[in-house]
């Protein structure tokens, strides 16, 4: 079993940059694809970005271009680099873990194995 702890959130203005980190205990993570999805009040969960274990990188059309998803395989965390924040953007934020190794990341949560607590982004206009 995975354990991912993601850092806190935060209320940021509309323009605004904040970076989210997921670091995981009691798995490499380094042969799994890995994704943050987002969930709004009154929304289904969606996905934001996912980046697979050769390092390819995937985002949502509507984070494209201003967010940046990465990894850091010795220090077995995720990161997600958020810049041109915009009201929409507010949501829960959560990391993931894909089931199977050595895959792309998809765009499904149900392709996922383990997933962190969710932290809050807040984007105020």
């Amino acid at each position: 079993q995975v354990q991912l702890v993601e850092s806190e959130g935060g209320l940021v203005q509309a323009g605004g940059s904040l970076r989210l980190s997921c670091a995981a205990s009691g798995r490499t993570l380094s042969d799994y694809a890995m994704a943050w999805f987002r969930q709004a009040p009154g929304k289904e969960r969606e996905f934001v970005a996912g980046i697979s274990w050769i390092i390819s990188t995937y985002y949502a059309d509507s984070v494209k271009g201003r967010f940046t998803i990465s990894r850091d395989n010795a220090k077995n965390t995720v990161y997600l680099q958020m810049n041109s924040l915009k009201p929409e953007d507010t949501a829960v934020y959560y990391c993931a873990r894909s089931i199977k190794a050595y895959n792309r990341p998809s765009r499904t949560q149900y392709e996922y194995a383990d997933w962190g607590q969710g932290t809050q982004v807040t984007v105020s206009s």
